[in-house]
């Protein structure tokens, strides 16, 4: 999450990836393997106008199993003339150090919206 908050490319994030890892963003379609996985990310971090200039993800709640609380997490999204913050509840699988999925769930249509 800071690699990412810190603005590191695309390649270097998707190293965090097992090679066959999943990237989900739910309601999108499933992406499979690094390479794609670094393609996707790629495409949300374009510069310039109405790209997405940075993310930072606020951790509000973590926990190894289902605790039971809805709270989740926000990201906030950085765009050139302002930011937004958007509810999302996102979930990893880790196996030997990497990621291997990662699913996150958020409402397309708020999103959408908030982008402009």
């Amino acid at each position: 999450m800071a690699a990412w908050s810190d603005n590191m490319g695309a390649v270097e994030l998707a190293a965090f990836f097992t090679e066959d890892a999943v990237y989900h963003n739910i309601p999108q379609a499933p992406v499979t393997g690094r390479e794609d996985i670094a393609n996707t990310i790629a495409s949300v971090l374009r510069p310039g106008p109405p790209g997405i200039e940075g993310i930072d993800f606020r951790v509000i709640n973590i926990a190894s199993q289902w605790s039971g609380r809805d709270d989740g997490a926000v990201d906030v999204f950085k765009l050139p003339d302002k930011s937004f913050e958007l509810p999302v509840m996102g979930t990893f699988e880790v196996s030997g150090g990497k990621i291997n999925a990662w699913r996150d769930y958020f409402d397309m249509n708020q999103f959408t919206s908030r982008m402009g």
